[in-house]
């Protein structure tokens, strides 16, 4: 399997790359996991509980970080063992682009090759299984390096209902006068 894509974080390029080496945060993105240690600056295990179609596995394994050019990318390789369900062995290149002095876009490729039976999900549940368990790590790894404000979230939410809050505004008011838009109040109740 390979999948190419990337996402753009509202930080700059050395604070995402701080994250990217922060165990806790990797932990609080990467989606069921359970933990995450760090051997050393290039070393973690982690153990991860995933549900992909009907096999449902905890997976235990060693990731090495290699090619490290701080704060541009690395390679980040793994393999992680879930017993009876299979295995898991792949990487990903990580590159990091500045998009303006406060924004950065990672860009990553991954690769990877599965085993026993999980291998026999058959293709397509494996790829958009791992599409959707992507999104939701760059999700959650977006929102841990630069977390939306209460106000910005406030503000976002505002702007994508105001279309719709016009039209029940306008439904309302139209209930609250009879339905007859073309005259005031005034000429309703003296009619």
């Amino acid at each position: 399997m390979q999948m190419t894509d990337s996402q753009r974080i509202e930080a700059p390029r050395e604070k995402v790359w701080e994250a990217l080496n922060d165990p806790e945060v990797l932990k609080a993105s990467i989606p069921g996991c359970e933990e995450l240690t760090k051997n050393s600056d290039t070393e973690l295990e982690a153990k991860v509980k995933l549900k992909v179609g009907p096999v449902k596995a905890t997976f235990g394994g060693k990731v090495t970080l290699n090619d490290l050019d701080p704060p541009n990318g690395y390679t980040i390789e793994g393999e992680g063992s879930g017993g009876v369900a299979g295995f898991a062995r792949g990487g990903a290149k990580v590159r990091l682009e500045e998009d303006g002095p406060d924004a950065t876009i990672l860009h990553y490729d991954v690769e990877a090759k599965i085993g026993g039976k999980l291998a026999q999900l058959g293709s397509r549940l494996i790829d958009s299984t791992a599409k959707r368990l992507a999104g939701e790590f760059f999700t959650a790894f977006g929102e841990q390096v630069a977390p939306s404000t209460p106000e910005t979230a406030e503000t976002e939410k505002a702007e994508e209902t105001a279309a719709q809050d016009g039209e029940q505004k306008k439904g309302w008011l139209g209930g609250l006068f009879g339905g007859k838009k073309d005259q005031t109040p005034a000429e309703e109740t003296a009619g």
